[in-house]
């Protein structure tokens, strides 16, 4: 299969494809983190998501697709859409985030330009937000610690064409308990002290018990004996 993973530095899905025998690529405005610059393809991701085309990797080698990709799975920036981040449309922040609302908007249209895509077979991965409301509910959601992961994340999944991921190894998530008396998933804490750029990319990573269920439950093995 010819897999396209929008909106992925990390490769995390990539690789777990590639290990299945898979031809699939990672696309981001960003370097890819996940070692492989044969497979990563760093430009803007909406000219490739009908097929057809032509890109280059961060190798310098050209590749062409001749025909629709066989999957889109894709991982669209949230820091817009989420739930987690409503309270900076409050009034009160209006003159330090001027252009929250339309940086939302453009959020939403990107969002939509990858559902639209061309392929038959899509998954849109992102938090609780506002795209329940805007678009749909998402076909289900997942969480780390169905998947081995002892993390605790909810994440929605918007399904075309693909099934339902099933739990492959339900573990007890890792809370922390706060001297406030709240309590946070590990992630969150361990991640809070980074710069901006830096946490946001460490949060946006896709856990590997999810990209290996991903891989294995939508694409399969196609490798030789």
């Amino acid at each position: 299969m010819k897999i396209l993973v929008a909106c992925e530095e990390s490769q995390a899905v990539t690789i777990e494809m590639r290990r299945l025998g898979h031809e699939a690529y990672s696309c981001d405005i960003e370097p890819c983190s996940g070692g492989h610059l044969e497979w990563h393809i760093m430009q803007n991701v909406l000219p490739l998501l009908n097929g057809n085309c032509s890109f280059k990797t961060m190798d310098g080698t050209e590749h062409s697709i001749e025909t629709r990709w066989d999957m889109i799975v894709a991982h669209p920036p949230c820091t817009f859409l989420t739930l987690a981040g409503n309270k900076w449309f409050n009034p009160e922040f209006k003159d330090r985030f001027p252009y929250r609302e339309k940086q939302r908007e453009d959020a939403v249209e990107f969002f939509m330009y990858i559902w639209n895509a061309d392929c038959e077979k899509i998954a849109i991965e992102n938090p609780q937000g506002i795209m329940s409301s805007r678009f749909r509910k998402p076909d289900q959601y997942i969480e780390p610690y169905m998947f081995g992961d002892r993390e605790k994340k909810k994440t929605g999944l918007w399904l075309r064409g693909l099934p339902k991921l099933k739990p492959t190894n339900i573990v007890e998530p890792i809370i922390i308990e706060c001297a406030s008396g709240a309590r946070e998933p590990r992630w969150h804490m361990e991640t809070m002290r980074l710069p901006p750029k830096e946490r946001s990319r460490a949060r946006s990573k896709t856990f590997p018990g999810i990209a290996k269920a991903m891989a294995e439950q939508w694409a399969g093995d196609i490798r030789e004996d």
